[in-house]
């Protein structure tokens, strides 16, 4: 039998053996809180160059994972520059890549029930983010290009750019002043809904900040101009069709037109008036609209009508018929191809989908799982669904579930219905 000291060895040593199991634990933890510190510490302590070129490396994917980036601790913060206060003059970070995302179902954008938050969609990931923006309470979207938006102030007509994520702004003269530029018949014959209806919208910033913008109105056929510097719009005293839809793309805004359905399609670019380019009208100075340049002219007969402009992947495409305008064969060529007369079609867009109507998204197949690359997403000519149009095989594919009757879809059901509506000013 055991005596009581013997027991009490056995306690001692089991304490000793608990006292240091604790100590080892206590000291693999302690190790382990150093090494994290440690590598906290060597992230917290990168040179700050090197910072910054990792930062501009992020900013060129999206301006939101570059947003992150800079919050992950201050000294990365104060190490890269801010987009607050350059989100309009700085190119590097207009957000490209996201579209507002109509809500549809009649909540507008300022409906009391968003409670001032707007929906935006990332057409390259499909992320989804709400941006606070109370100033759509007394404005509303005429346009977005280069993901800025468009606005008009509603209680004195002027044009606000607006930076979805910044908030930054750059005001223009009020569309009202339009009106002094048309004839005393045209001011009877025009309404408001042909300066709300914009086809396309431009505009660059000088090294001294002025910002030039350069809109085409669709139904008016004319294109306005002004600066921040200015008290009114110049507006074209030539005319551009009010057919086909024109583009905007860096700068410039490229419009379609042919004098009759069996005639040669002509490719027409509208430049940016240069920094400080005036014309003196009636004792002001106002901005100096060249007139289009015809740049490309696509042969009679080989493509049919709808036709519409895109972009995908920095390169202008030409989207239109094959045969007829009723066939259910989409065709699409590249204007690089066609400025050298290669009349060749394509037949792949890598993984990107064209979404057609009004305007045209290129949308990657990331973004939904129904999406498929090289195809193109439009009304489906003889049935009432929205299909995609694969190019490399010539067949078409329901898009999603429902019917569209009438075009317009007024209030959409997925995901894909919502991005279609992006395509689709009057949604806005």
């Amino acid at each position: 039998m055991a005596s009581k000291y013997g027991n009490r060895s056995l306690g001692l040593m089991s304490c000793s053996s608990n006292r240091a199991s604790a100590l080892t634990a206590c000291s693999r933890k302690r190790r382990s809180t150093a090494t994290v510190e440690s590598d906290a510490s060597s992230w917290a302590s990168l040179n700050e160059d090197l910072l910054r070129l990792i930062g501009w490396r992020v900013l060129a994917g999206d301006l939101l994972d570059y947003v992150r980036f800079r919050a992950v601790c201050p000294y990365w913060r104060s190490s890269t520059m801010c987009p607050r206060g350059r989100g309009i003059n700085d190119a590097r970070f207009h957000p490209r890549q996201w579209m507002m995302l109509p809500e549809g179902h009649g909540l507008y954008p300022g409906h009391s029930k968003l409670r001032k938050y707007i929906r935006f969609i990332n057409l390259s990931t499909g992320s989804i983010v709400r941006s606070k923006l109370p100033i759509f309470s007394d404005h509303c979207v005429l346009d977005s290009t280069e993901g800025i938006l468009v606005l008009q102030r509603d209680r004195d007509t002027a044009v606000l750019l607006l930076h979805p994520f910044t908030g930054d702004t750059a005001e223009l003269p009020p569309l009202v002043s339009l009106r002094r530029m048309l004839s005393p018949i045209q001011e009877v014959v025009v309404d408001w809904s042909f300066y709300r209806t914009v086809g396309a919208t431009s505009f660059s910033v000088s090294a001294n900040g002025v910002v030039t913008v350069m809109i085409a109105f669709f139904y008016l056929a004319r294109v306005a101009c002004a600066t921040t510097m200015d008290q009114q719009w110049q507006l074209s005293t030539w005319t551009i069709s009010n057919v086909w839809r024109p583009m905007s793309s860096q700068g410039k805004i490229y419009t379609l037109h042919c004098d009759t359905l069996d005639s040669e399609l002509q490719i027409f670019q509208i430049d940016l008036p240069g920094h400080g380019e005036k014309i003196d009208i009636g004792g002001g100075l106002l901005c100096y609209l060249p007139e289009p340049k015809l740049i490309a002219t696509f042969p009679a007969g080989k493509l049919h009508m709808p036709y519409h402009l895109g972009e995908c992947d920095s390169e202008i495409l030409l989207i239109g018929r094959k045969g007829c305008m009723i066939s259910s064969h989409v065709e699409v060529y590249r204007l690089a191809d066609i400025t050298l007369d290669k009349i060749v079609p394509v037949t792949s867009i890598g993984t990107n989908a064209l979404f057609v109507e009004e305007r045209v998204l290129s949308v990657s197949s990331r973004v939904h799982p129904t999406i498929v690359g090289d195809a193109v997403v439009l009304l489906h000519p003889e049935e009432p669904y929205i299909g995609q149009y694969h190019l490399a095989s010539g067949t078409w594919l329901q898009t999603a579930d429902g019917c569209i009757k009438g075009g317009g879809i007024l209030s959409p059901c997925s995901l894909i219905y919502h991005i279609f509506t992006c395509c689709h000013r009057a949604t806005w």
